[in-house]
């Protein structure tokens, strides 16, 4: 469904209800989700840098999910973003579904917020990036899900860390 047809993937009042959600400081996990793997991107607690975190093969939902499960608690995370992936216009296909599926089952295994943020070209993106580092295409492979899912959390980032034209800096004391 396109975003004029009543459902928008991304409002910014969406974003800003998973912000406060969160604690003031905490990691977040980004997760790109594909058929054989998730890539893991991780914050920095006060979340402004997104980095490569892991590679997840996938196998079995339960078992992935576990998986997710263990690294958030490992990494004291406070939260998921979930790269939803759109169509170029905007609509959503059976990727995108089968991500938001994924989500609601997930939801059901951890307590933490998930909040969805828009992927499409991260791995084009990605890909690009690790080809300027001259990367090998046998090393591009191995590091291109968990490269995406941090570019990801960084778009999901530098959007949470906005403020409205015109707000004051916080007091520091």
């Amino acid at each position: 469904m396109s975003p004029a047809a009543g459902r928008p993937a991304f409002e910014p009042a969406a974003i800003d209800a998973f912000v406060e959600s969160l604690p003031a400081i905490g990691c977040l996990l980004a997760l790109d989700l594909g058929t054989k793997t998730i890539g893991v991107a991780i914050s920095d607690i006060s979340r402004r840098i997104g980095s490569p975190l892991v590679l997840v093969r996938r196998t079995k939902f339960g078992a992935d999910a576990d998986a997710l499960v263990r690294l958030a608690a490992t990494h004291e995370a406070v939260g998921f973003i979930l790269g939803l992936p759109l169509n170029m216009d905007g609509s959503e296909g059976p990727r995108a579904q089968a991500t938001r599926a994924f989500a609601r089952n997930f939801a059901g295994r951890t307590a933490l917020p998930i909040a969805y943020w828009d992927e499409r070209l991260s791995t084009a993106a990605a890909e690009r990036m690790l080809i300027d580092a001259d990367r090998s295409r046998a090393r591009r492979a191995e590091l291109i899900d968990k490269t995406a899912a941090a570019w990801v959390l960084q778009g999901a980032l530098d959007r949470m860390g906005m403020r409205p034209f015109g707000a004051a800096e916080p007091e520091s004391g």
